[in-house]
């Protein structure tokens, strides 16, 4: 027994030589990358597989790219993908087996395919743009106007990026004169910290206290803009979640945060997109300057309204002139011919109503006749007055009273019994 005892350096060396006999080949291996950082100029990772179904970690290895190989292995990826490698790609390698009797196994690798990596970010960016449109959000920034007077500007940049300066210098220096306010909201423009920096501004925006009235927003626009960045940089715009955000921010927001030939999901459902920070401080100038033209044209089509509906009065007043002194003498004669036609007719008028009132008058005369005291008292009948009164019930009087009695011929007293 004590002969077959080794030590742990036998055992390794035999593990090693079983290893290099038994995978004596380069592999080329799909997996993602839980794990990527640089020291002293090589590559260490960490990779992994995902059960399909339940996302679940079923394997897990670490490996190695030595400094000569990731010096030349590095710049190809990157060039070919736009990012560099990080946690979260899905990666292609060309991998050979290693033991070491101190430091134990990992792959090393040798080669790594781009085009693998991009076919995945591709599928990736296709299934977050259908995802986006399933929601019915995609489109929704373009449904929104830049406002006419968009002057209050909240801007999403890291604070020391040469690209943040040069867009304000451009709004400040601008020809026109126009007047611009610009409040910075601060985030992390590139690495893994995109998504949440971003977001963290978008809701800073969204809650900015208005000022105003009625509770309007603080602001016109949004500006998310990266200058002076590498193309490599914008992974970090390519998520669901700041997609989400962005497409559903209830003010437009322009995107100057890649280069022509680049185009993140971010800057697919923003309202407009623009190449670089002053791209999109000239978008914003022009916009001015076109409400200014649509006020000028304004000012110059009103002008001539007035002008020309002063011109046409004018004419109207002139045309009237003339016609006043015709109009002046025709309605002379037509009152003269009037007051001639009342001066006939008003004798015959007045000796009618004279005759109409005489007879009225005589009318009136007789009926007054017939309620004369003095025809009753011919005709038999007497009043009896007291105290020059008429005496209409004889319950009326006392004994005593002295009562006088009218007729035809005169008077009498008589004493009440």
């Amino acid at each position: 027994m004590k002969d077959s005892r080794l030590t742990l350096r036998q055992l390794n060396l035999m593990v090693r030589e079983a290893i290099e006999t038994a995978l004596p080949d380069e592999y080329w291996v799909e997996a993602e990358l839980s794990e990527c950082r640089e020291h002293g100029g090589h590559c260490y990772m960490e990779l992994i597989e995902k059960d399909e179904h339940s996302n679940t970690p079923v394997a897990r290895a670490s490996a190695k790219c030595w400094r000569q190989t990731w010096m030349m292995v590095r710049p190809h990826f990157e060039r070919a993908t736009g990012q560099p490698l990080r946690a979260g790609l899905k990666v292609l390698l060309r991998v050979y087996a290693q033991y070491h009797e101190a430091y134990g196994f990992s792959w090393i690798v040798t080669d790594i395919d781009p085009a693998y990596t991009l076919g995945d970010m591709a599928r990736r960016r296709q299934e977050i743009i259908r995802q986006l449109k399933e929601e019915g959000i995609f489109d929704l920034q373009r449904e929104l106007r830049i406002p006419l007077f968009a002057q209050r500007i909240a801007v999403i940049s890291a604070p020391t990026a040469a690209g943040y300066g040069d867009f304000c210098r451009q709004l400040e220096d601008n020809a026109y004169g126009f007047r611009f306010t610009t409040t910075l909201f601060p985030a992390i423009m590139q690495g893994e910290q995109v998504e949440r920096s971003i977001i963290s501004a978008l809701n800073q925006i969204y809650n900015a206290p208005s000022g105003t009235v009625g509770g309007a927003s603080a602001f016109d626009v949004v500006v998310i803009i990266r200058g002076g960045g590498a193309t490599a940089d914008l992974s970090g715009f390519d998520t669901l979640a700041l997609a989400e955000n962005v497409a559903q921010f209830p003010l437009p927001i322009i995107t100057g945060i890649g280069h022509e030939r680049d185009e993140s999901i971010l800057d697919m459902v923003s309202n407009t997109r623009v190449k670089t920070p002053t791209a999109a401080a000239a978008l914003l100038i022009d916009n001015l300057l076109g409400v200014l033209d649509r006020l000028e044209q304004a000012e110059t089509a009103v002008t001539h309204y007035i002008t020309s509906r002063i011109a046409s009065q004018q004419q109207r007043i002139s045309q009237l002139s003339t016609l006043i002194p015709t109009l002046a003498m025709r309605t002379v004669s037509d009152s003269r011919h009037r007051i001639e036609m009342l001066e006939s007719r008003m004798p015959v008028a007045i000796e009618r109503r004279l005759t109409d009132h005489k007879h009225r008058l005589e009318r009136i005369a007789l009926q007054l006749q017939g309620f004369d005291p003095q025809l009753l008292l011919a005709r038999g009948y007497s009043i009896t007055l007291k105290d020059g009164r008429a005496v209409h019930d004889p319950a009326l009087l006392a004994a005593g009273d002295i009562i006088e009695t009218r007729v035809e011929k005169g008077t009498f007293k008589s004493i009440v019994k």
